[in-house]
């Protein structure tokens, strides 16, 4: 999946995924999506572990830039976000998040993503569900 072009909007301002310091990654496959996300002082909770809600966070980011990859011209939004974590991950490591499409619907598209440390082990699950939206045209 080809995301150089995501990549560049993402990048002209700050937002939730420059903040935490999501890296996206194009991959072969049309049906995969893949970033990397470094364990730092903007993602971990205050005992020094990845948070959970950094880990959501970064499965819906990459859910979210699958599926803008595949609707060019489309908004793309996440509606249901669900997951389990059954590892921790400590500051300095770095997790990989692989999004891979379950069903590519008009109006809907469903993700799995895993999300594991730099050694390979699983960190946590998502399960994600986007929206998509067809842009209403301005007024001129």
């Amino acid at each position: 999946m080809n995301v150089e072009s995501i990549k560049e909007i993402i990048e002209r301002q700050p937002n939730l995924s420059t903040v935490l310091g999501m890296q996206f990654i194009s991959t072969p496959e049309d049906d995969i999506c893949k970033a990397t996300m470094k364990v730092d002082e903007n993602n971990r909770q205050p005992f020094g572990f990845l948070s959970g809600g950094a880990s959501l966070a970064l499965a819906e980011n990459v859910a979210g830039v699958g599926s803008t990859a595949l609707c060019p011209g489309k908004i793309c939004v996440g509606i249901s976000v669900s997951g389990e974590h059954v590892k921790a991950v400590s500051e300095g490591d770095t997790v990989t998040a692989i999004g891979h499409l379950v069903s590519k619907g008009r109006k809907l598209h469903v993700w799995d993503v895993r999300i594991t440390d730099s050694t390979g082990d699983l960190i946590s699950t998502v399960h994600v569900t986007n929206y998509i939206i067809t842009p209403k045209k301005e007024k001129e």
